[in-house]
């Protein structure tokens, strides 16, 4: 698969990178990564190709710093941060007026989706949103991370995030105390003491108080699917949203298994069956063919499923 890629100049003076699938379609699916993710995640490289095959252009937007080369500013992405989401789909609507424009988020890319669809409420202009792996409450999510098996994704995550903070080093100072950096242990520690004075937080509860999706999910005006697997070890069950906590417009499913990111199902292991993917298209063929049909807007919410895996 070739991706066309495309430079986003932000009215900050930064930038951001867009990565196309392009095929020949009316509908246009935006995909957002997760923390320190890239259109060279095999997840997202995984929904490029689907929506490709399933017939549906889509597009990457790489978090600002994270499509290869440090962004310009001291100042970078975090899972709260919209206005960056609302300046590409307001370019992607000015650009494509009449599409059927639906959009995909994981696990961070998730939370940044489902609290900017909050803030818009009905006026999101967006006709569907599926939102994968989310933490929904980033507090409860950064604990769970500093516990247990789960401080292996940890590790993982906080080497991708030392080494871009490196990257930023040799190309700029940044206004924060980055002596001793490399010793930090876990994900709460490098936000209290990188990501929160970077983005004007108070602290790493500040942060994530703020910037958690979950007290936005009730505004949703948008038909909007959210797939979660209990068993994710990003979190604990606590965080998923009770059904008195989402709006009408939102439908849950929930699985069993799926880990993070994951749900991979099927009887044999060298035979699986990538059904995240599967429902993540037939979700958007249906909703998508709805605003090709003119019948935009929302129907009265499902209770929560178990999906397939």
């Amino acid at each position: 698969m070739s991706l066309r890629r495309e430079r986003v100049e932000l009215p900050d003076g930064d930038f951001l990178d867009l990565d196309w699938n392009d095929v020949d379609s009316d509908g246009l699916i935006l995909v957002l990564h997760g923390l320190e993710g890239s259109a060279r995640s095999q997840y997202a490289g995984g929904i490029l190709h689907a929506l490709g095959q399933a017939g549906l252009s889509s597009v990457l937007m790489n978090f600002r710093g994270c499509s290869g080369e440090p962004n310009r500013l001291t100042r970078g992405y975090h899972s709260g941060e919209t206005g960056d989401l609302a300046y590409v789909v307001q370019r992607l609507r000015a650009s494509a007026p009449d599409a059927a424009l639906g959009i995909v988020g994981y696990s961070l890319g998730g939370n940044v989706l489902l609290k900017w669809l909050g803030e818009k409420a009905e006026h999101a202009g967006i006709d569907a949103a599926v939102a994968v792996s989310v933490p929904f409450n980033l507090s409860l999510c950064a604990d769970r991370l500093n516990r247990g098996l789960s401080r292996v994704y940890q590790w993982y995550l906080l080497q991708k995030l030392k080494r871009s903070l490196q990257r930023k080093l040799g190309t700029m100072s940044l206004p924060i105390d980055v002596h001793d950096f490399r010793s930090l242990g876990s994900l709460r520690e490098f936000d209290e003491r990188v990501t929160a004075p970077l983005h004007g937080f108070a602290g790493a509860e500040d942060y994530y108080a703020r910037a958690s999706c979950g007290p936005w999910l009730r505004s949703i005006a948008v038909p909007t699917l959210i797939l979660h697997a209990i068993d994710d070890p990003f979190m604990t069950p606590a965080v998923i949203p009770r059904p008195d906590e989402l709006s009408r417009c939102v439908q849950l499913e929930l699985s069993a298994r799926g880990g993070h990111v994951g749900f991979v199902s099927g009887r044999f292991p060298w035979a699986p069956i990538y059904w995240l993917e599967t429902r993540i298209c037939e979700y958007f063929h249906s909703r998508l063919r709805e605003a090709w049909s003119g019948q935009r807007g929302c129907s009265m919410r499902p209770a929560p499923t178990h999906g397939a895996p």
